[in-house]
């Protein structure tokens, strides 16, 4: 289960969106996620999943991989539908004793559930088409005017880029300690959800123990090669625009003006 969550993997391929830009991506991933919240219609989320399937083409990941990404969701996906489904008040369509399904519960229930599904997805695409060290000249880079305000850039953009490329690392941790604990007899599938969390602790002692080990080594390895901030350092691939880039510019601005029009205009 563990092994399956693909945000912070980078699938090594030639393809269009691998050679992009990663300030377009970003920009791009950042924008498809706010323009999820835009969608109050099934048009506007029939037409963000067909550009999502378009990408999907286009980055040439394997569907299996992305999606298997959604079983690490599956318990908050679960949970958003189940409250959304039996707490709005509506027409009643269904009711089981004292829950009661809605039209307008059912309504948005699916509707959450598209969002959801959409918003790891989509954020996946980003992290499996870039390498830590794209995302993290492509953080910097986008973000440079923040440097007129005196922030940090190079620095904030090196710990999210550390941050998300340590998700997959820590997650192989853990299912190796659960592993080594279901060998000494260790039960995480039985009991109530109480017991559950308490057997959890000693997965997570050793986990935070092998987190700290692996930042001391980073932070020695990083002062050994005397890294000292972003100050007065060079690139050994500077990022420049091309003409493809331009191109995703155009299209996004596009994507941008067919979510505004979908969602003023009076479709279903």
């Amino acid at each position: 289960m563990l092994r399956e969550v693909t945000i912070g993997q980078y699938y090594p391929v030639d393809s269009v969106l691998h050679r992009l830009d990663p300030r377009v991506k970003l920009l791009a991933t950042l924008l498809y996620l706010l323009s999820l919240f835009l969608m109050q219609s099934w048009s506007g989320y029939a037409f963000a999943a067909l550009v999502l399937c378009l990408l999907i083409r286009l980055s040439r990941v394997p569907v299996r991989f992305l999606t298997r990404g959604l079983r690490g969701i599956l318990f908050i996906l679960l949970l958003s539908v189940s409250f959304n489904l039996f707490l709005t008040p509506g027409t009643v369509l269904v009711q089981l004793g004292i829950l009661k399904i809605s039209r307008e519960g059912l309504r948005i229930a699916i509707m959450m559930a598209l969002r959801l599904i959409l918003l790891v997805i989509g954020s996946s695409i980003m992290t499996l088409t870039t390498t830590p060290n794209q995302l993290t000249d492509g953080l910097e880079k986008g973000l440079g005017f923040l440097r007129l305000l005196h922030v940090p850039v190079h620095e904030i953009a090196m710990m999210m880029s550390i941050a998300l490329r340590f998700i997959p690392i820590l997650i192989e941790e853990t299912d190796k300690i659960m592993k080594a604990q279901q060998a000494r007899g260790a039960d995480f599938e039985s009991g109530g959800l109480l017991r559950r969390a308490r057997a959890l602790v000693p997965i997570l002692v050793p986990l935070f123990i092998s987190a700290f080990r692996r930042a001391s080594e980073l932070a020695m390895a990083m002062e050994a090669r005397c890294y000292h901030g972003g100050e007065g350092r060079t690139k050994l691939k500077p990022l420049r625009y091309e003409r493809r880039d331009r191109n995703a510019y155009l299209l996004l601005a596009l994507y941008l003006l067919c979510c505004i029009g979908i969602r003023f205009l009076p479709l279903p």
